[in-house]
């Protein structure tokens, strides 16, 4: 007895039995790249939730760390919060860095305006990172947090709380290249 195999024979048989196998595993979780549009604020805002008093300029004065816009807390020396941050997803089992630059232009002369960098993680509690204060200094520093892997998709917001008190001179944080890459 002949046996005939047609395509549609094979079809079926590969329907039937969820496919054929390479061999090879399953595709990797996209575990690569920076993965927030607008890490040095070239479009303003976008991409992040700020509060009023963010401003988002270049100077030539003050210029960037790169490109020609960062976002400052402006120094206006009265008492007063200002808050930048984003959420990104990080995919399971990848690790998400977070890497940025600050730089700090103050008058005061005391200890008491401070940037808090917060890391908050789905399943972690927030956490502060960085409590960096007044004399931070004038050039561009950078700092970088990470996540760790976990195997389900998670959630990651970061963000920048400057916090400025009046009457002991004015003090700006500037926060450029905020950059979110996975490994």
């Amino acid at each position: 007895m002949k046996t005939f195999v047609t395509a549609a024979s094979v079809a079926a048989l590969l329907l039937t039995t969820g496919g054929a196998s390479s061999g090879q595993p399953a595709a990797d979780a996209p575990c690569t790249g920076q993965i927030h549009a607008n890490p040095g604020f070239e479009r303003g805002t976008t991409g992040w939730t700020a509060g009023p008093r963010i401003v988002v300029l270049g100077d030539a004065t003050r210029p960037a760390h790169t490109g020609r816009a960062y976002a400052s807390f402006a120094g206006l020396d009265v008492t007063h919060s200002d808050l930048l941050r984003a959420t990104v997803t990080v995919p399971a089992d990848c690790d998400l860095t977070v890497r940025f630059w600050v730089r700090t232009i103050t008058t005061e002369t005391s200890r008491s305006d401070y940037l808090n960098v917060g890391l908050a993680v789905t399943g972690i509690p927030p956490k502060t990172r960085f409590s960096l204060a007044f004399d931070g200094g004038s050039q561009w520093r950078q700092y970088s947090m990470s996540t760790g892997t976990a195997p389900t998709e998670r959630t990651a917001t970061v963000s920048f709380l400057a916090s400025e008190t009046a009457g002991n001179g004015a003090t700006a944080f500037d926060v450029d290249d905020v950059t979110f890459t996975l490994s």
